[in-house]
C-alpha cells in the first residue's frame, strides 16, 4: 500500500481549484482571528480533538460566517456595483456595533485596511478612492468583509462564487490551524473540509434570493 502523503494544507489550489487567488488574499481566517480566540467568542471549549475542532467549525458557519460575514460581503458588492458610497460608510460603522464584530473588530480593521491598500493603483475609481479617504480620516474601518465585497464588485467577479470562495478559504484556514495542532492526516482535514462545507452552496443560494425579493 502506497504510504499516505502528508497534507498539503499549503496548496489552496489543491483543496479550492481555481478560485483560489483571491479568497487567499482576503478570505484566509489567518492573521484575522486564531482558532483559539474564536473558539472564546463562540464559548465554546478549546479543540483539542477532531469532534471538538468539527463542532467548532459548525458553530462559527452558524453564527458568524452565514448570519453575518457573507451577508456583509454581499452588501458591499451590491453599495460598490451601484457607487452607494454613503451607503457603504454607514454599512462600515453599523458593523462597529455588532457584538462579534466587536470581538474581533481590531483584526478584521487591520486585515481589511491591508488589503484596501492594494486598491491604491485604482484609486482613478471614485468608490475606491472615496472609501479609502473614509478610512484614512477615521469616518469608517475597513472591514476585511467589505473591502472583500468592494474587490469582488470592481474587479467584475461573480457574487456566487465570491461568497463560495471566502467560506470555502476561511473554513480551510481553520482547518489548517486544527491540523497543526492536532496532527490530522491529509484525509482527515479534506474528509472535515468536505463536511462542514457541504451547506454553503444552500446558504449562498438563500442570501442571494432573499436580496432579490427585498
Amino acid at each position: 500500500m502506497a504510504k499516505q502523503r502528508q497534507l498539503a494544507l499549503d496548496d489552496p489550489a489543491e483543496w479550492l481549484g481555481d478560485w483560489h487567488p483571491l479568497t487567499e488574499q482576503l478570505g484566509s481566517a489567518e492573521g484575522l482571528v486564531t482558532l483559539g480566540s474564536a473558539s472564546a467568542l463562540l464559548r465554546l471549549p478549546p479543540v483539542r480533538d477532531l469532534s471538538s475542532l468539527r463542532r467548532f467549525l459548525r458553530n462559527y458557519q452558524r453564527h458568524i460566517l452565514v448570519p453575518l460575514e457573507l451577508p456583509a460581503i454581499e452588501e458591499a458588492y451590491g453599495h460598490a456595483l451601484r457607487q452607494e458610497l454613503i451607503e457603504l460608510i454607514e454599512q462600515d460603522q453599523q458593523l462597529l456595533r455588532e457584538p462579534r464584530v466587536r470581538h474581533f473588530a481590531e483584526p478584521s480593521r487591520r486585515v481589511g485596511q491591508y488589503q484596501l491598500q492594494k486598491l491604491r493603483p485604482l484609486r482613478d475609481l471614485r468608490l475606491v478612492r472615496r472609501y479609502l479617504q473614509a478610512v484614512e480620516s477615521g469616518c469608517a474601518h475597513g472591514w476585511h468583509t467589505l473591502v472583500y465585497g468592494v474587490t469582488l464588485a470592481i474587479y467584475s467577479l461573480p457574487l456566487r462564487q465570491g461568497l463560495l470562495g471566502y467560506g470555502h478559504q476561511t473554513t480551510r484556514s481553520f482547518i489548517y490551524s486544527g491540523a497543526r495542532l492536532l496532527r490530522l492526516s491529509e484525509r482527515e482535514c479534506r474528509d472535515l473540509f468536505d463536511e462542514t462545507c457541504g451547506g454553503l452552496p444552500d446558504a449562498v443560494e438563500s442570501l442571494i434570493r432573499q436580496r432579490a425579493a427585498a
